[in-house]
Parts: C-alpha cells; structure tokens; sequence
C-alpha cells in the first residue's frame, strides 16, 4: 500500500494470500462484502481514488475478521493489527491505512454497523470487528452470565442452618491444607447463586467437589427431585466425568436415598442440546429450554464461544449453572476462550458476599472488594492433591504458567525431581533413535496384554498409561511423524507387524462424528481379535458404562492412528506417563497453555523432548485471543450496545 491505500487490488489481499496470511475463502469473503456494499460510482477522479481506498479499506478489514474467526479470535482488533502485523512477515510489503482514516472508511460503510445494530460486520467503539454471528454470541454469552451472577438463591429460601451443618459433615479438614478450604467454600456458593464456576488444575478436587455439591443441592430440595444433567465438550470428556461421579460417590457416606438422587449418566453438549446432523442449530434453545434444574458442565476450557452461548441459551433463567474446567488450559479449538477470560477477575469476593460465606463455611477468606458481581460467582482450587510440594510435575506447571523459563528449564535438569526429566533432541533425523527405547518401555505392557488376549478393560487400561504427545500435527516432529516412528520402533521390537493395516493392537482415534453409530470426535478404539471370527479383526470401543461395542474397520468414520496425540486432543485425558515432544523451531502454535496442557496429562511421570530455545520460548509466550468478553463481563456493564 502507498500512502495508507493499495495500488491496485491485489496489493493487499492478494499478496497476503501469497504469504499465506489469508486463506481463499477470507479473500473470497473480502471480496463478497466489498460487491454486497455496492459503492456508488464516484462523479471524479478523486472521488474515485475515495471509492477505492474505501474499497480496499473494507477488503482487508473483511478477510482480517474472516481470517481471525478460523485461527480461534472472536474478532479483530484493528487497533491492535498494526503493530502485530508489523512484527510478521509482511510488514514490508502490506501497510494498512491510517487507523482511524481506516475506521471511518469501515463505518460509512453499509455492511459495517455498530453493536446493537444488524449488519454482516460490526465494529465497535475499541476499533475490534467482529463477524455479525460472533458479534451476537458475545453479547448474548455476556448478559446471560452477568444475569445468572446477579441472581442468588434467596428466592428458593436455602435453609442456611442445615447447609453449615452437610457443609461441615461432606468437607471434614484434611491434614495437609494450610489456608481456606476452597472445595468447602466453592460448595456454598453453588448452592447460594445460580451460577457458579470452579477452576483448578489437576488434583484439586473439582469433580468431587461437584458430587458433593449436587448432595448439598439435594439435601435442601427435601423431598422434591431434582432434574440434573452432566455433560461435556467430547465424548472422552464426558465419559471421564461419568467415571469420576461414579467412583467418587460411594466415598460420600450418603443415605442410599440421597446418593440415587445424584445421577452418574453424562453426555456430550451436543448430545444434551439435540444435536441435529449437518447444522449448526439445536433442538433445545431459549424456545424450547431443556428441562433441568441444575446443568454441571465439564472441562469447560475446551468449549468455544458459540456453543457456550448456546448452551446458556437453552438453559432456564431459573435453573442452576456449575461450570468446571481448568482456566490454564488451552483454549477451545473453535472461536473463543471463555473459560479463561470468564475466570479474569476472579480471586476476590465482594465484602458482602464473603462475610455470607465465612459464616457458613467457617472458613478465614482474603479481604474482599466491590467488582462484578460475576467475582462473587467464581472460586479458584488452588490446592493438589496430586501433586504435593514434592512432585517436579507440580512445581513446573506453576513456573510454566508464571512464564518463568528460566525456572522451568531448571527444574527439568534437576535430578532432585524423578517424575519430570528433559531430554534435547538433536534433530529430526536423531528422533528414531532418541524414541526408540521411551516408546518401547511404554507401549509394551499394552501390547503384550493384546498379544495374550487379555480382558479388552485391561487393555484399554495399560493403553492409557502411557502417551506421545506432540505440538503439531504435520513436519518431523508433527504428531502424524511421530505415529509412524512409533510403529516402525514397535514393528522392530516384534510387537506388531504394521504391514498389515489393521493389525491387532493397533490404536485409533475417530476425527469425524458419526451420530449413526454413536462415534465421536475424539473416541479411542482399539483393533483386536473378533471373538466370533478368529480370522478376522473389529476396532472396539469400551464405553463408560463398561460395555464393549466392535466395528469392522470399513465401517468407521475418519479416523487415524494414535500412539501419538497433540496436546489440544489429549484435553480431558489423564496417563500415568506422557512423553511431549516439541519441534526444532519455533512454531506459533506453541505457548505456555500447551506445555502446561501437556505436562498435566501426566499423573506419575512426564518427559519433555525439545530444543531448549523452542521450550523457553513457548513457556515465555502466552496464547490470547481478540474477544470482547472480558472487557462485557468485567469492564463494562451489561450492554445494549456500546457505540
């Protein structure tokens, strides 16, 4: 661009399409807004200079927004993509326009309006553009919950005599705690607001807080029943939380009356919502709410922002909402990280609310001050359980999430910690011999079980004691590499024999849904023996309840192998032992929430494999994402535009 304006139209999309800064779907976008305004023929040729540096103006803008809703913004923020984009590849060959000449082109433009107005593009008064359906989620996601913060549980008259005393009775002190019991506090604030959001890393307790939770719930509704649903982002996911309540329960000493008001049963969101094949729409919606009184959502890091605002959207004003997940995490793969910016300033309750739930819970609370009313819905376990002050797995996710690389790179070469070790690699032609031996020791006792044909839960047992996990997907050090160096490495070792595809014991990972067959995103199956057919072989999947279903492999939607797994898969899945692996050269997909999100997979043991520079700087790098939704919930109040 000269002057702030192209010199002919592929100056600016065109050449970034080139650099592959754009895909050809933003450009076609760009270029579909640019016809849909239907700018007048200019009277002279100034006024045609105008005409097309608003044009242009409107163009890039367009595939900006396009562009940032599939790399997993909410928007883009212009203001903020000058000096960004400055820093990239292109600065020296894409200029954009004086901001706010930049902005006032965008505004006089009739595909461009304000919030509050319908238009396909909406610009706000901080210079971010949003696409019209983000635009519309946002607002919506935002008033739902600043409504639901607002709303305490007065109005059902909760018997606080009778909470102190279940409180004291199902949150007994444990030994090792120093300051508040945060499970016991986050309890009694579920049960005094409708909305409450618990977040905690590995080992806080977040699910058995929640059980204990519904048992409070359950205990005041007296004799009346409660309609509770479970439910999570993926199919892994909500089978997790399945085992979890189910395995938790019993440790409770609840009367058996109260423990079967409590339901073990948990489905995906998709799945609660009425999902319908082919569309992004569901059967339940603020027109036909889904009948419950209490929805429990897990791993709520995982979930994007349209279906969060759809999933409040479907909910009662009047029914309970108890958010679990862990805000470090990595965000959704889809547009938005709600978690984290929901839980931005959190930490504090206000003075009123506090002194409510000191008295109930017994518990010394820090100081509160005057915030958002959403503070007082939101509690942060900052306890594990797991990982004590002797465990390295610990001690390095808080330096990791601190950004200090320089202590997380300490504590990987410190002998003192057996359950974190680092190994450098020294290049990509070095990873078969490097991984040899790690993926062997790891995927042997899985692969012997199948070789003896042991019960197919065993198998599914030792299948999960161990992980590759990758950063990328595609190049040497990509998770599609590294599954095949784990089967040649195992083909070696004679505990497989990869020449034929489906061989038994090899492990899969549906990518497609499948509603037919009730396959989902992220499921794992494992090709074994067909018990009627000893010719032939089926890929089972062992369900949460137990159950064992096998499918022909012809049968299966898309799928891939999955010895290794990206860290973003591995979300809502716990090992014994993991082994990450990092590339050789930075990437932008590293950060801070996929080292942390990594090396919490781990629950005996983690292993990193990388260049020390790479590792150092994902650590000092932390992934945002352009979205308004902080600002809505913690800034601003509840919106009705904001020109």
């Amino acid at each position: 661009m000269s002057d702030g304006a192209p010199a002919d139209r592929r100056d600016a999309l065109a050449i970034l399409r080139e650099q592959e800064a754009l895909t050809d779907l933003d450009v076609y976008f760009a270029r579909f807004m640019a016809r849909l305004a239907g700018h007048l023929a200019p009277a002279s040729a100034a006024g045609a200079e105008a005409g097309r540096s608003a044009v242009a103006a409107l163009e890039l803008a367009a595939a900006l927004a396009s562009r940032a809703s599939s790399q997993g913004d909410v928007c883009v923020n212009l203001r903020q993509w000058t000096w960004r984009w400055h820093a990239g590849a292109a600065a020296a060959t894409v200029t954009p326009p004086p901001i706010e000449r930049w902005l006032n082109d965008l505004r006089a433009s009739s595909v461009v309006g304000w919030p509050g107005e319908r238009h396909p593009l909406i610009l706000d008064r901080r210079g971010r553009l949003y696409l019209y359906r983000y635009w519309s989620y946002e607002r919506q996601l935002a008033d739902d919950l600043r409504l639901r913060a607002e709303a305490d549980a007065d109005a059902e008259a909760v018997d606080e005599a009778r909470l102190r005393a279940d409180l004291d009775r199902l949150f007994p002190r444990h030994p090792d705690l120093k300051g508040p019991d945060w499970q016991k506090v986050a309890a009694a604030a579920a049960v005094l607001k409708r909305l409450c959001v618990i977040s905690g890393g590995p080992g806080t307790g977040k699910t058995s807080t929640v059980l204990r939770i519904l048992a409070l719930l359950a205990a005041q509704a007296g004799g009346r029943p409660l309609r509770i649903a479970l439910a999570a982002p993926t199919g892994k996911a909500a089978a997790r939380l399945q085992e979890s309540i189910r395995a938790a329960k019993p440790g409770l000493g609840l009367e058996s009356a109260q423990a079967a008001r409590i339901p073990e049963e948990a489905s995906t969101l998709h799945r609660l919502l009425g999902g319908r094949p082919d569309s992004a729409s569901f059967r339940h919606h603020g027109e036909n709410p889904l009948p419950l009184d209490v929805l429990v959502v897990d791993e709520v890091s995982m979930v994007g922002l349209a279906l969060m605002a759809k999933t409040l959207d479907a909910l009662p004003p009047e029914a309970r909402l108890i958010l679990l997940g862990d805000k470090d995490q990595l965000a959704s793969v889809e547009a938005g990280s709600v978690l984290g910016e929901i839980c931005a300033g959190a930490g504090r309750f206000s003075p009123t609310f506090r002194a409510r739930l000191a008295a109930l819970t017994g518990e010394a609370l820090p100081e509160g001050r005057e915030a958002s009313p959403l503070a007082d819905a939101i509690v942060l376990l900052r306890h594990s359980f797991r990982f004590g002050a002797a465990s390295g797995i610990g001690a390095l996710a808080r330096a990791v999430n601190k950004g200090n690389a320089m202590e997380a790179a300490r504590l990987l070469n410190d002998d003192h910690y057996g359950d974190i070790a680092w190994r450098s690699l020294a290049g990509a032609r070095a990873l078969p011999e490097q991984l040899a031996l790690p993926v062997t020791v790891g995927f042997k006792p899985y692969l012997k079980a199948v070789a003896s044909r042991a019960e197919p839960a065993r198998i599914f047992e030792q299948f999960n004691r161990f992980r590759v996990l990758g950063a990328l997907r595609g190049g040497p050090f990509g998770v599609e590499a590294l599954n095949r160096l784990c089967e040649a490495v195992l083909h070696d070792q004679n505990l497989i024999d990869h020449r034929q595809t489906w061989y038994p014991g090899r492990p899969v990972m549906i990518v497609r849904n499948d509603y037919n067959l009730r396959l989902f995103n992220g499921d794992i199956g494992i090709t074994l023996p067909d018990p009627n057919e000893s010719e032939r072989v089926k890929v089972f999947f062992l369900g949460s309840d137990g159950l064992l279903r096998g499918f022909a492999p012809a049968r299966l939607p898309e799928h891939e192998t999955v010895y290794a797994m990206t860290a973003h898969k591995s979300q809502g899945s716990e090992f014994d032992r993991v082994l990450v692996v990092t590339p050789d050269e930075f990437s932008p997909v590293l950060s801070r929430e996929l080292v942390y999100t990594a090396l919490t997979r781990a629950k005996q043991q983690a292993s990193f494999y990388g260049a020390p520079e790479v590792f150092a700087a994902a650590v000092e790098r932390r992934l945002r994402r352009s979205s308004g939704l902080r600002d809505r919930l913690w800034v601003e109040p509840r919106l009705k535009g904001d020109r």
